[in-house]
């Protein structure tokens, strides 16, 4: 939580709404990216229009979805989370923006890279995720934050697949490892934040509840389930195929069901912020076991795994984080309105829909997971845009 001393200080600042946080521009943006990306990927995939890039459109449509979508939402979740951790003034005002403009000019640059080349394409695009690190591990050192040191390094890797997807594109002319480590990045970052404020959200919230069974407390069996998939999301970069992988993978997957149900997400279905943070994570273990499966049965096809982590456990938890921190840090009630709940539903959909696509394509199945993916991020920036661009500062509360 913010201090008096922060919190008296932030309210120092005078400049727009819009950039006062973190969260502000690259929860907006990256909503309506997700949003659109989806939108244009439908023509791009049947052919129908071309854009101006260097890549292959499934190699845009993966990037786009990983180090676009996905990095702006990470970027506004530790601009926000950075100030609670260090007690520190968060990054607002002219270095936001400037952050903000970055990771635009990235969204650009990798559509025009026909044009503009692909060199300074990557450049442009590597720079954000580069700047966002540099700020990051600004605020943790002078804040003596070390502990969350370990989110820059995931953060690392992100750089690192994005440095090499480029570099595949260029030489090969299709990204395989760039996209599997951005991928198994994310998960490992979810099995990490999200194996914090799960079980921490949902124990706030049953503790005003009539006694019944609580989420276990982080322990050694956290950190096995941490481990096994971290060696198994390493494996499935290096050789997703192998025998040893699908085996570490069934055990990453069968782990973090376990992990998952030791929080007591049963008792949360009447509260939907909480439950849906459960619904998220859920995805995590299906994905492993479903990348597992498909390393010994053919009739898993491996693009059901890449879905199952994509459009269901990333989507969800980021939809799921993006309106529980944009309620709270605007002072609104932490409820989730009828609206919230309905893009909830309809990310969900989208996942399962997309997955069920992955084991028997249909055009129906295609076009239905895009449309409920679009409808759940389109409503989110309707929903919540207003709040985000807002006229009200942050610190100011309602009933």
């Amino acid at each position: 939580m913010s201090t008096p001393a922060s919190l008296s200080r932030r309210r120092n600042y005078s400049g727009p709404a819009f950039l006062s946080y973190g969260f502000r521009p690259f929860f907006l943006g990256g909503a309506a990216w997700a949003a659109l990306a989806v939108l244009l990927w439908l023509p791009l995939y049947f052919g129908e229009f071309a854009l101006p890039t260097a890549v292959r459109p499934h190699d845009w449509h993966v990037h786009e979805m990983l180090y676009g979508y996905v990095a702006a939402v990470i970027a506004g979740f530790l601009l926000t989370a950075i100030p609670n951790w260090t007690g520190r003034l968060p990054v607002n005002g002219t270095p936001l923006a400037a952050l903000f403009a970055l990771w635009l000019g990235g969204r650009l640059a990798v559509m025009l890279s026909a044009k503009i080349g692909p060199a300074l394409a990557a450049t442009i695009d590597v720079t954000f995720l580069v700047a966002l690190a540099a700020v990051a591990l600004r605020e943790i050192v002078a804040g003596r934050n070390w502990r969350n040191l370990r989110v820059l390094a995931v953060i690392g890797l992100l750089i690192a697949g994005n440095v090499t997807f480029h570099l595949e594109t260029a030489w090969r002319g299709y990204s395989e490892y760039g996209a599997r480590i951005g991928l198994a990045a994310i998960i490992f970052l979810i099995t990490l934040i999200g194996g914090r404020i799960v079980p921490s959200f949902t124990r706030n919230w049953l503790a005003r509840r009539p006694p019944g069974r609580l989420p276990a407390p982080f322990g050694r069996f956290d950190g096995l389930c941490m481990a096994v998939g971290a060696v198994a999301l390493a494996g499935w970069i290096a050789a997703a195929e192998h025998q040893v992988t699908g085996l570490l993978l069934v055990a990453a997957g069968l782990l973090h069901a376990a992990r998952l149900a030791r929080w007591a997400g049963e008792r949360t279905t009447s509260d939907r912020l909480v439950l849906v943070l459960h619904v998220g994570y859920a995805f995590v273990p299906l994905g492993f076991l479903l990348a597992g499966s498909a390393v010994f049965w053919s009739a898993v096809p491996p693009g059901a795994a890449i879905h199952a982590w994509g459009a269901g456990a990333i989507a969800t938890m980021t939809l799921a984080v993006m309106t529980r921190a944009s309620l709270g840090h605007t002072g609104r009630p932490l409820a989730a309105t009828p609206g919230t709940q309905l893009i909830y539903g309809l990310v969900v959909a989208a996942a399962l829909l997309r997955i069920v696509a992955a084991f028997e394509p249909s055009l129906f199945l295609y076009h239905a997971a895009a449309f409920a993916w679009i409808a759940a991020f389109g409503g989110f920036v309707v929903s919540y845009g207003p709040l985000l661009i807002g006229m009200q500062p942050v610190w100011s509360r309602r009933s």
